[in-house]
């Protein structure tokens, strides 16, 4: 108990990152969890991570299977991923069949076996895979829904006095919950999906039910690696005062001239969107804007995801930026993301690894077309609200982050952002062709600045072997928003 008379619960780590901080700190010891949903939605692995994570051979876990497949074939699948301990099979983690005694004994033979192993191994962690089989395997006449009540109500009562961490492992539908009496027992409740959109399979978890602690709510993206089940818990923007970072000052974009305009540079902590047809040199730009950070060492991350990360550094390497030298130091991340079926708390978990390793105090984006590109369809219906939580999370904890969006020019007006997505960004700026004398030229303009004076006219800049070079103001010419601006009468 604590200082106030209340008992502590102990929490046991799941061995799944992110999944401890889904369920609100662990798994509460002594518990009696389902975890439930489709067949091949990852199941069986997520219990036998969490098996291998807390067995000892002083406290051991016991597996029960009651599968159409004998034990070793599960375990020639399962022991591929790199949390699977052979050498501990048998000793902290055994693994027992009830497929004959379902059979011959029915329900009252079962419960028997699993009492018997559990008096004779006293096992810190008990697992039943797959409980709704066996069920579905008593016999010719099924239980009925009162013997099944009783039986359920029975083992979760041996279980709870044995004090020990109990899951039970099934294939259910949505619409078992409200039917099912296992569902009402249970702590906790896990339950998987995997979701078929198009091309893209997405997998998510949901803690439904967790007694005694305040969980994570919502769906929650997950993927099944060699290293077993990894989960992404949903990006929260809803820092407390505490947590959010307020850092003061301004950064260099690494263009003075550029900085001159935006007031003297970008104000720390704020979001910058660059928005421009393509060749207005938007990723010239944003390497730039690393770069300066590395000369004021600060530490960076760029995420790329129209081009392959050694081809935007051997780029960067050739203008005379020196990314590798920064990669090299440990102030920079480059991190590629292109798969086709990302998530967006899949995205801010790497960018949030990357920046606490190398301290970033910058992120650059490049760019949020490919971004969408790469998410899985299901993901681009919310992009705008996707953005909304990954910048917020990132500018929250005072970086500085850049992003720039493929935007095609049109003949007249101004159309700063697809997706009507500007409103994202604290800082907007402009890039945009202009026909001068038969030739075309390239003009930025500060489009935006939240709570800072800048400069309210296009100036013209080249792309050189350098990188940007700022030229000054095209005079004697109006319309020039429209891209084809005239000569005035005074010129």
């Amino acid at each position: 108990m604590n200082r106030d008379g209340r008992v502590v619960i102990e929490k046991l780590p799941t061995g799944v990152p992110g999944l401890d901080a889904v369920l609100g700190g662990g798994i509460p010891q002594y518990s009696f969890n389902l975890i439930a949903g489709e067949p091949g939605a990852g199941k069986t692995t997520l219990a036998q991570q969490i098996a291998f994570e807390n067995a000892r051979p002083d406290v051991p876990a016991v597996y029960f299977t009651v599968l159409g497949e004998p034990p070793l074939k599960m375990l020639r699948y399962q022991q591929q991923f790199s949390f699977f301990d052979r050498a501990r099979v048998g000793d902290a983690v055994k693994f027992v069949s009830l497929t004959d005694e379902v059979v011959k004994s029915g329900l009252e033979g079962v419960l028997e076996q699993i009492i018997r192993e559990v008096e004779d191994t006293s096992p810190g962690i008990i697992v039943v895979d797959s409980f709704r089989t066996l069920i579905s395997a008593v016999g010719v006449a099924p239980p009925s829904d009162t013997e099944m009540q009783a039986f359920t109500q029975r083992l979760a009562l041996h279980l709870t006095a044995w004090q020990t961490t109990s899951f039970l492992v099934g294939e259910y539908r949505e619409a078992d919950m409200e039917s099912n009496a296992v569902f009402t027992i249970a702590d906790g409740i896990l339950w998987m999906t995997q979701a078929l959109d198009r091309n893209s399979v997405v997998r998510k978890l949901q803690v439904v039910k967790v007694r005694g602690q305040a969980q994570m709510p919502g769906l929650h993206t997950f993927r099944i690696t060699g290293d077993g089940v990894r989960v992404f818990p949903r990006i929260s923007y809803s820092l407390t005062e505490r947590n959010r970072q307020a850092p003061r000052g301004r950064v260099s974009t690494g263009i003075p001239d550029l900085d001159e305009m935006m007031g003297g540079g970008i104000p720390a902590g704020d979001s910058v969107l660059l928005a421009g047809p393509t060749g207005t040199g938007k990723s010239m730009l944003a390497t730039q804007f690393i770069a300066a950070g590395a000369a004021e060492r600060e530490g960076g991350v760029l995420i790329v995801f129209e081009e392959h990360a050694k081809e935007y550094l051997a780029r960067a390497e050739a203008l005379g930026f020196g990314l590798s030298a920064m990669i090299d130091e440990g102030t920079l991340e480059v991190i590629y993301l292109r798969p086709l079926d990302l998530s967006p708390d899949e995205t801010l978990h790497e960018i949030r690894e990357a920046a606490d390793r190398v301290g970033a105090q910058r992120v650059v984006i490049d760019s949020l077309s490919g971004f969408e590109l790469a998410l899985a369809p299901t993901f681009r219906l919310d992009f705008r609200e996707s953005l909304y939580r990954l910048i917020g999370a990132l500018t929250g904890s005072g970086i500085t982050v850049l992003t720039t969006m493929e935007l095609g020019q049109h003949d007249t007006g101004l159309r700063f952002t697809p997706n009507v997505i500007s409103f994202l960004a604290d800082d907007l700026l402009m890039l945009r062709y202009v026909e001068v004398d038969q030739s075309l030229r390239k003009v930025v303009g500060v489009a935006k600045m939240r709570g800072s004076q800048h400069a309210k006219d296009f100036r013209e800049y080249d792309i050189t072997a350098e990188g940007i070079r700022m030229r000054g103001r095209i005079e004697g010419f109006q319309g020039r928003i429209s891209g084809a601006p005239q000569l005035t009468s005074e010129a």
